[in-house]
């Protein structure tokens, strides 16, 4: 006949047995949340952007995935994001980008739009004595560096017969840049939309010389190599609600100037105003888009902005559709 023997368990030995279970089932459902979360894109975005126009149109409902939004007030510190990888993806002008990219930054455009170039403009004083670009011989523009500002400044002056170092620029960014205009510290500023036309609106600043004619007029969507590599699917999600919400916009010009208002804090007429003159309008990559890009490029290198040769076919990514 055989003896069995049962060890006495102690209470020692019950709390680490429950406590061993316990780490096992908080092991179980940390497994289980971490299959279950949603993805996170974080967006990042210029005053009177996409998050203004998604949140109008109804554009983030029904989202698959979570969005993070980071709001920058030019496309240079949103650039610096998209290097760091602070931000996934953000809107960014044709100069910016190359600026950006000629910097080293891992990003590619993925979405392209087209607009009427007028909000991109040199602005002064309504009293200043300035009428044409040439006057701007020997006066300060302030304006971002690299910025599209900075661009329809050295477009403007060129195509006056001018050189770049004919002109004084002040690199400010845009509050500081509209104080620096409207105390007389600077003779002009050179910006975008919204700020041309809240300037306008509000009467500190008329249009001295206008993007119109100047600049192609391209921005774009731009993604960090590692988003496209790791959130393809949302990155084509995000950019198709995008386009879907432009097209709204226009089917609802009132409504949508006056929810950019409230959302991003101008005067109604400004937002109306800004919208209605841009007509963006979202297309494909075509030839003709990787063209105006490269000339962007190579008018930059001419006025030494940038010291190499940049090829920026090799900076777009074709695979992401922009249907309406």
């Amino acid at each position: 006949m055989t003896a069995s023997f049962s060890r006495p368990v102690s209470r020692r030995g019950v709390l680490r047995a429950g406590g061993a279970a316990a780490v096992i089932a908080f092991g179980a459902i940390s497994v289980k949340a971490r299959a279950q979360a949603r993805p996170v894109l974080k967006a990042g975005d210029q005053k009177g952007g996409l998050r203004a126009l998604l949140e109008a149109a109804g554009g983030l409902e029904g989202l698959g995935y979570d969005i993070q939004w980071s709001e920058f007030p030019a496309a240079a510190p949103l650039a610096e994001a998209l290097n760091a990888a602070a931000v996934d993806s953000g809107p960014i002008g044709d100069a910016p980008l190359i600026f950006a990219l000629a910097a080293g930054t891992r990003v590619k455009a993925i979405g392209a739009n087209r607009s009427n170039s007028y909000g991109t403009a040199v602005l002064v004083r309504p009293d200043s004595p300035l009428k044409t670009a040439a006057d701007l011989k020997g006066k300060s523009i302030a304006t971002n560096r690299g910025s599209i500002g900075h661009y329809v400044t050295l477009k403007a002056i060129t195509a006056a017969g001018l050189k770049p170092e004919e002109v004084n620029i002040r690199f400010l960014a845009p509050a500081d840049a509209k104080l620096a205009l409207t105390q007389g510290s600077v003779d002009a500023w050179a910006t975008w939309e919204p700020y041309t036309a809240l300037a306008e609106v509000s009467r500190h600043a008329r249009v001295l010389v206008s993007g119109r004619g100047l600049l192609p007029g391209l921005s774009y969507l731009a993604a960090t190599d590692a988003a496209i590599a790791a959130k393809r699917p949302v990155l084509q999600d995000f950019l198709q609600r995008v386009v879907k919400a432009q097209l709204w916009s226009y089917r609802n010009v009132n409504a949508y100037s006056a929810a950019l208002a409230r959302i991003i804090g101008i005067p109604p007429e400004a937002a109306k105003l800004q919208f209605e003159r841009r007509q963006q309008r979202w297309i494909p990559i075509d030839a003709q888009v990787i063209a105006d890009q490269q000339g962007t490029a190579d008018f930059y290198r001419q006025v030494g902005l940038i010291r190499q040769p940049l090829d920026v076919k090799g900076t777009f990514d074709t695979g992401f559709g922009v249907a309406g």
